[in-house]
């Protein structure tokens, strides 16, 4: 029984509740990000770049078979090899922003975070014997 207590109190403390809330929102976010990249960045760089569809760049690895449409979703179904550089291309993006997006987000959390400057320490009280040094030490210069 000490185990599952044990178990219950690591489970129910902040940290690890905090970090299960960071995984669903990020999760969440991921599924956002991917859709900006795929739906609105993507469209935009192809056309920039002449109709280029990224999803669609590829290089076979292995022989076609007469009659299979030379796409990438057919030929994977197919089984034949292919190299879909395409598609790192569009997750590579998508890491990208969702990085500087993390990046900004915790600078803005940092910045909010920044605490007031430390009120400087109480002056210190001399102890009595070290003045008595100091009138000894003064005396005898004299």
């Amino acid at each position: 029984m000490g185990m599952m207590q044990e178990f219950r109190e690591f489970a129910i403390k902040g940290n690890v509740i905090d970090l299960a809330v960071g995984v669903i929102i990020g999760g969440a976010f991921g599924k956002i990000v991917d859709s900006v990249v795929n739906d609105l960045i993507m469209p935009v760089v192809g056309l920039v770049f002449g109709k280029l569809d990224f999803s669609n760049l590829f290089v076979v690895l292995g022989t076609i078979p007469e009659g299979t449409p030379r796409t990438l979703a057919a030929l994977k179904t197919a089984g034949i090899p292919v190299f879909a550089y395409g598609n790192f291309i569009t997750v590579a993006v998508n890491f990208a922003i969702l990085a500087f997006i993390i990046f900004l987000m915790i600078k803005q959390i940092n910045r909010l975070k920044r605490e007031a400057p430390a009120a400087p320490p109480p002056p210190e009280v001399t102890p009595e014997e070290v003045l008595l040094l100091r009138e000894i030490r003064d005396q005898l210069r004299r």
